[in-house]
């Protein structure tokens, strides 16, 4: 599944969507966790923290902390509505929060443009995996660079 970043209907729906799942949830979607949310899925790459701390700074004119925006980047990531590149350290938007807890990305090595795949194959292999070893799974995150098609042209 490739993401369309330029598509601002999709960066509407998934704000619209994360508020909705809060409150069906009693999380507390704050203002600083939707700007957060947004600035994240705007970005057309992976984004650092800190990238995210001069956009805020930016928007509002006024000074962010980085604990701030370290907080919301947590409850983005906790309740599935952000994902982490380790790899990177940066983070990306999820537009389709809470339908999987486990997808792999591809990612551009020279550009950074990512993208979200979902895999019910890779999925079960991974559970299968797991379980064969008597463990639990917290999380996964599947990273795996390369180039894209457009860098691969050039």
């Amino acid at each position: 599944m490739k993401i369309n970043f330029k598509n601002t209907n999709n960066i509407a729906k998934s704000v619209s969507e994360v508020h909705e799942i809060c409150k069906r949830n009693n999380l507390s979607f704050t203002e600083i966790r939707k700007k957060v949310f947004e600035i994240i899925l705007k970005y057309k790459k992976p984004v650092k923290a800190y990238e995210i701390l001069d956009s805020l700074k930016n928007i509002d004119n006024k000074p962010s902390h980085p604990p701030t925006v370290y907080r919301a980047i947590d409850f983005l990531i906790n309740n599935g509505f952000v994902h982490k590149l380790s790899s990177i350290n940066s983070y990306v938007g999820c537009f389709h929060p809470n339908i999987h807890n486990q997808c792999y990305f591809l990612i551009c090595n020279t550009c950074n443009i990512y993208m979200e795949c979902c895999s019910d194959e890779l999925k079960a292999n991974i559970t299968k995996t797991a379980d064969n070893n008597n463990f639990i799974i917290s999380s996964t995150t599947l990273e795996i660079e390369g180039k894209c098609s457009d860098c691969l042209k050039k």
